[in-house]
């Protein structure tokens, strides 16, 4: 039986259950044509927590049909922009030749560089620079060939699930699966900017790890960190949030992204979440090591008690702290004789009967 990685490598680092949350700030198109400013996102994508920044890398002419979509009446966000789905394309392609220089000034930062490639040689280049995992977008997940094509590269794969059914879901993943790479993490998404809290699903993660039994993550396009924090709870590994260094700049991207000092309040929550997650080992911990005594009762003289007297109901109370016999041995020790002297409002222990 096929089963996937529970742990995979992703550069330099792990994924997988007993291994911290991986970060991806997708930069996308927010570099706004400029490679010094792709730079600066990486820069600023580093010191707000993030493991990887990620780019797509994509030509209008291979990604849309500006034919196509004038056959549509779009009322959603693309049709927001004022221009045409081309020429917004056009202007946040991320050429090839930059790929290698962005990927060494990333490895210089010390974070992780990957894209989401949209046409062959974009695939190819990947596996050439062998990134460390390769991210399908949503809109990726029908065309069959192309998840056969990339999955083959034998590089992880992320793959997201906006707009997509179950049936559809399982066929991407039958489709990578048969290409024998186990090497998968399957992103809950809703493809909409922004997308809505009340929208988000997160449950779903627990439908994809008990279906599949891959590693999950979340790609979230909605405000703030609620959605990714939530994510991580149910297991999920890897979060991918848009990332800008100001929302009001032009492009389509920058409004539903966070900005530096939003992502690093969401990686630090949610590194705090992670040490609260702990353990599945229920155990006494250190800090509670007085407060075993101190919050819980055990038996005491409820009057002076003598040598040589017999215990009586009576003769016991049930009091903080829990310095002598357990309450649950009451019944025990009722007719026993005592052998020393005991206080009213003292323990009593085993050796004193």
């Amino acid at each position: 039986m096929f089963t996937f990685n529970k742990n995979i490598k992703i550069g330099n680092r792990m994924i997988g259950p007993d291994y911290p949350t991986y970060f991806i700030a997708e930069i996308g198109g927010n570099f706004d044509g400029s490679i010094d400013k792709a730079k600066k996102l990486i820069d600023a994508a580093k010191e707000a927590g993030a493991d990887c920044a990620k780019f797509q890398t994509f030509t209008a002419e291979t990604i849309v049909s500006e034919g196509g979509f004038s056959k549509m009446e779009l009322h959603g966000v693309h049709g927001s922009w004022g221009r045409t789905v081309s020429e917004v394309f056009k202007d946040v392609e991320f050429p090839m030749e930059w790929h290698k220089e962005i990927a060494d000034y990333c490895k210089k930062v010390g974070i992780d560089f990957s894209t989401s490639p949209y046409f062959k040689e974009a695939i190819d280049l990947c596996a050439d620079m062998k990134v460390p995992f390769i991210k399908i977008g949503s809109g990726e997940i029908t065309w069959l060939e192309m998840l056969d094509y990339t999955a083959r590269k034998g590089l992880p794969i992320m793959l997201a699930t906006g707009d997509a059914t179950m049936s559809e879901i399982d066929e991407a993943v039958r489709t990578i699966e048969k290409t024998g790479n186990k090497d998968l993490v399957l992103m809950q998404c809703i493809t909409n900017y922004p997308s809505k809290i009340d929208s988000a699903n997160v449950n779903v993660l627990k439908t994809y790890q008990s279906a599949f039994d891959c590693l999950t993550g979340y790609s979230d396009h909605s405000p703030g960190h609620v959605v990714a924090l939530s994510s991580v709870v149910l297991g999920g590994r890897v979060i991918e949030k848009h990332f800008t260094l100001n929302k009001n700049d032009k492009g389509p991207d920058h409004p539903h992204s966070m900005e530096p000092d939003e992502f690093k309040f969401m990686v630090d929550s949610i590194r705090e979440v992670e040490r609260a997650m702990g353990s599945t080992r229920k155990e006494v911990v250190e800090e509670e090591s007085e407060t075993v005594f101190v919050q819980r009762r055990c038996l005491y003289a409820k009057r002076d008690l003598k040598a040589g007297q017999v215990i009586t109901a009576e003769d016991i109370d049930v009091l903080r702290p829990a310095l002598g016999i357990p309450p649950k041995y009451k019944e025990t020790i009722i007719g026993k004789t005592v052998n020393k002297d005991i206080p009213a409002r003292d323990p009593i222990f085993w050796e004193d009967i």
